[in-house]
Parts: C-alpha cells; structure tokens; sequence
C-alpha cells in the first residue's frame, strides 16, 4: 500500500469531482481505515443515498480496508496536539496513523493537510 485515502479524496472519486482521475490512478496501490470508510458511507447516507446504495457506493472504492487497531488508536492520539490548531477530525487522524504506520502517501481534498508535517507526506489531489 503506497496510498492511504482520506474519505475526502474517496468521496471525490465517487461523485466524480475534480481530483477523481488523480485518486484513480493510485486506487491499485491503496487502502483505506476502517473509519474513513465509515466517514464516506456516512457522507453518502448524510447526502441522500440510501443504505444499500452507499453501501454498493462503498464497494465500489475497491481498496483494501484496514481494520483500526490499538496501534493506529494511540498514533491517532499522538497526533491530536500537532493537528488540532488545522481542525482535523478524528477521521482525519486515523488517515495519518495509517499511512505513518504504512509509510505511504496520504490522499486528501482537504487543503490545511498541506500545512502539516506529521510523519507522512501528503497529496492534495485538487
């Protein structure tokens, strides 16, 4: 896994928003937590998609998914300080634990990601 998608970066691919190409080309060599999974499906169900259809939505991202263990918890919590003056969330969070501990590339739409130096490089893709 070269790239960690952060559920902004998902969402654009799925509702075909610029930066879908850019999230596209990397979807061979990327996964995504458990909990930005979650965060997309939510979106979709908070937007008006119904549960089976964000749940095919989901599917549809065919990336490996990475269960959100105890190592990714306490990184996620370490990074709580650093993250908090850009107003990343606790998805947001789980993202950078991930591609840390996997030593990949961060995807995201979220511009304040550019500020940050975390452990991990990060990719707008917009």
């Amino acid at each position: 896994m070269r790239f960690v998608l952060d559920a902004s970066a998902a969402l654009a691919l799925l509702h075909d928003e610029p930066g879908a190409g850019h999230v596209g080309a990397r979807l061979h060599d990327a996964g995504i937590s458990a909990v930005n999974l979650i965060e997309v499906g939510s979106k979709l169900v908070d937007g008006g998609v119904d549960l089976e259809n964000a749940r095919r939505a989901v599917a549809l991202l065919r990336v490996e998914t990475v269960d959100f263990d105890l190592g990714l918890a306490e990184t996620a919590i370490a990074l709580r300080a650093r993250t908090r003056p850009f107003g990343l969330s606790l998805a947001d969070r789980a993202c950078l634990a991930l591609a840390i501990r996997e030593n990949a590339i961060a995807l995201t739409a979220d511009r304040a990601w550019a500020k940050l130096d975390v452990g991990c490089r990060i990719e707008l893709i917009r």
